[in-house]
Order: C-alpha cells, then structure tokens, then sequence
C-alpha cells in the first residue's frame, strides 16, 4: 500500500493505540493480521498498563503544567514514571531542567491514574 497524501497527525498514548489495534484485529476475525500487526498488540499488550480513557486523562492533566509539552505527556503517560529520576531521565534531552516540586507534582499526578 502506497500512501500518498498525509490527511492528520496525532500523538497517541500506548494505551490509545493499543485500544485501536484491538478494533482492527476484532474486525478483521476472518483473516490473519499481518506480522507487524500482531507484534504491535503484542507490545501493547505486555507494556501498556492503563486504559485509554484513563492515559488520555493523564496526558491532559500533565499538559497544564508549565514546562511539559505534548509529546512529553504522552511519554510519561506511556512509562508512568515511579521515581524523579525516572521523569529526569525523560525530560535529559530538554534545554531546561525540573525543579524537585515540579517533578513531585508530575509523580503525583502520575500516581493518580497508575
């Protein structure tokens, strides 16, 4: 399949995906999914640890704060970070550096939906 126009992009949480993917294989009973198909919900499966209405949540609550952006809320809601050098290591490659209250309203914030 050639695709050959973008018509959207969104960032999707593990959980998200995984709940799409679980749609295709239910719709798709009578024929075998593709190889990249079944090792994407095999990996889903083994790594995603909330639902997807409870990740998206998270992602939302996480943009609030001030020095999170959109792909980073999906990370952490991805990993569901435990410790602060969990989100520290998330956050290595940014210009900036957390101050140890914001990494504690982060772990906090996580702990409600993990």
């Amino acid at each position: 399949m050639i695709v050959k126009k973008v018509l959207g992009e969104e960032l999707l949480t593990l959980a998200e995906a995984k709940e799409i993917l679980l749609n295709i294989k239910a719709e798709r009973v009578d024929e075998e999914l593709s190889y990249e198909k079944r090792k994407a919900i095999e990996h889903a499966e083994l790594f995603c640890h909330i639902d997807a209405a409870s990740s998206r949540k998270l992602v939302e609550e996480l943009e609030r704060l001030e020095k999170m952006k959109p792909e980073l809320a999906v990370r952490i809601a991805d990993i569901l970070p435990e410790t602060r050098d969990e989100v520290r290591a998330i956050y290595a490659k940014e210009r900036f550096t957390l101050t140890e209250e914001e990494l504690d309203t982060i772990l906090d914030i996580v702990k409600k939906y993990a």
